[in-house]
């Protein structure tokens, strides 16, 4: 597995310029500006409804907002949340999400077919080739799965039949699907036990070193902390810290609004 060719480490992979989202009267993000690089993670911190989740479906384009959003040089602000796939913006939600009717290999496949999807036409005139591009998509399919972290015992069953934390791990790769640049993760940690969240972590480390810009929201805060270059910490909707972890961790407001000492 490849991600697409990172930017230089002068360009941010993703830039969020003076982002604000509003709910009617309520203000759920508010003039938010962050960035991110290609081989690196960085971790979101906050307490409950500190405009965490907002912040990433203001910046997939799912709810009206303010602001801009710069991916690997290219304003995207008003493109459609397919068109920030196709240019390898993609999320992965807190719950996770696949096709419960169809095996994780079958799952894979359908996330790949704009690689490996053949026209009625081609399939109907040219059958040999039709089958050569299937076995193709298995094998890239398979190696993927493997790659994330999903044995091949499991590949043929469906995603509810395996346990918790390899749904985790599928709903990661197929938010990757053929490809990112940066990948939004909304704790993925949630629910996982300790060999799990092992497993995880070392997903994520394999993914910076291969060039991927990762974002993730998290209150395993063990995990963060481990994992995380920078953490952007919001709360009420608003930017209050930015460092790396030793900083946000020593940061006095930091530890007043969200590490325990807030009354």
């Amino acid at each position: 597995m490849r991600s697409s060719v990172a930017p230089s480490r002068a360009e941010a992979s993703l830039r969020v310029e003076g982002l604000s989202v509003n709910y009617g009267a309520l203000s759920a993000l508010s003039d938010v500006t962050w960035d991110v690089r290609g081989g690196e993670i960085l971790g979101m911190i906050g307490p409950n409804g500190a405009g965490k989740s907002s912040c990433y479906d203001a910046i997939t384009h799912l709810v009206p907002r303010q602001g801009r959003i710069v991916l690997c040089g290219e304003n995207v602000t008003m493109l459609p949340t397919h068109r920030l796939a196709e240019r390898g913006l993609k999320r992965a939600f807190q719950q996770n999400a696949f096709f419960h009717d169809l095996t994780m290999l079958q799952n894979m496949i359908y996330v790949l077919q704009d690689r490996h999807g053949t026209g009625l036409l081609a399939s109907t005139l040219l059958p040999v080739r039709r089958t050569r591009r299937q076995a193709i998509a298995v094998a890239e399919a398979t190696q993927r799965l493997v790659r994330f972290g999903l044995p091949i015992e499991y590949h043929g069953l469906k995603p509810t039949s395996v346990p918790y934390g390899v749904q985790r791990l599928l709903s990661i790769a197929l938010a990757y699907g053929s490809g990112a640049r940066v990948l939004l993760l909304d704790e993925p940690a949630a629910g996982l036990g300790g060999p799990d969240i092992a497993r995880l972590r070392q997903l994520l480390i394999d993914l910076k070193g291969e060039g991927l810009a990762l974002v993730v929201i998290e209150h395993h805060m063990d995990l963060i902390m481990a994992v995380a270059d920078r953490i952007v910490v919001l709360d009420q909707g608003q930017l209050l810290a930015t460092g790396t972890p030793r900083e946000i961790q020593a940061d006095a407001q930091v530890l007043e609004a969200y590490l325990g000492r807030r009354q």
